[in-house]
């Protein structure tokens, strides 16, 4: 619980969002060298959006060391992806990565097309890729950033999960992250606030559509995590302070998210759905 970097932080900004990696100080610890599989997911086949840096990676690291296959969907962000996609392929699995913007539901069935065409089907989908802002009223948020934050939070999900239901077998899993703010909504994130309670709502109603088919539908709720997300939308005192305000004191790392995806994704879960597993430092959600 210890073993992990604490605020305060360097000072630091990534002026324009998706954020990269190699920029951030001190680096997010994906799991490279902590994570150890033991064949939970051996054969599955998985594709995560956002897969190319923060949480995505570390869910596709975990998973590959599992067994599984995964396709990584990501924006533009090439030289994060192919790490991600190193990473996979050192752990013997096979690693598609495919750039583009979900916002665009053609982009999203493209991206469950090229899985099925890669992999077969898809046994694991884990809506990841998000979009956030902060500001201090809302009078600051212009129409098209509210509609670019609920396109890309909550609308590709809708198209992904309807573009792969058809590949997708008895025994598959959804996993959708959402936040803490989808229960304790932070104001100055307001729209991306709105739309994590919306995925929350989403993948409840989801996972009863779903039961009868044997598809689980489950979401991870994050607190305050060490991504390129935070210096690339945050300002720099609270980039500086961040994680600061949960109990442990610290941001959590992204690979200590990615077991909660993996147990998710895995047979083990299989009366786990509808379900909300938050991750917050000791911080509980209301």
């Amino acid at each position: 619980m210890t073993d992990f970097p604490k605020p305060p932080f360097d000072r630091q900004r990534q002026l324009t969002p998706p954020a990269r990696d190699a920029d951030m100080d001190p680096r997010p610890d994906y799991g490279e060298t902590r994570y150890k599989g033991s064949g939970r997911l051996e054969g599955r086949k998985a594709i995560i959006t956002g897969g190319d840096s923060g949480i995505g990676r570390a869910v596709a690291l975990a998973f590959a060391r599992e067994g599984a296959d995964v396709l990584v969907s990501y924006y533009d962000e090439h030289d994060d992806a192919r790490e991600t996609c190193r990473l996979v392929e050192e752990a013997g699995r096979k690693a598609v990565a495919l750039a583009g913007d979900i916002k665009d539901a053609k982009h999203c069935r493209r991206i469950v097309d090229e899985a099925v065409s890669v992999f077969g089907r898809i046994d694991v989908l884990v809506n990841n890729a998000a979009h956030q802002k902060t500001f201090a009223a809302p009078e600051e948020i212009s129409d098209e950033e509210w509609e670019v934050t609920f396109a890309t939070n909550i609308h590709a999900m809708f198209y992904l999960v309807k573009a792969a239901l058809p590949h997708m077998r008895a025994g598959g899993a959804i996993i959708n992250t959402t936040s803490v703010n989808a229960d304790m909504p932070s104001p100055q994130l307001l729209a991306y606030a709105t739309t994590k309670g919306a995925i929350q709502n989403f993948t409840g109603g989801l996972a009863q559509l779903l039961a009868e088919r044997d598809i689980r539908v489950n979401c991870v709720a994050p607190g305050p995590i060490w991504t390129p997300l935070i210096p690339s939308t945050m300002p720099m005192e609270m980039v500086r302070e961040f994680g600061s305000q949960v109990p442990m004191k610290r941001p959590g790392q992204p690979c200590e998210l990615a077991p909660v995806y993996v147990m998710l994704a895995s047979p083990e879960s299989s009366y786990v759905s509808g379900a909300t597993i938050a991750v917050t430092g000791g911080k509980p959600i209301i």
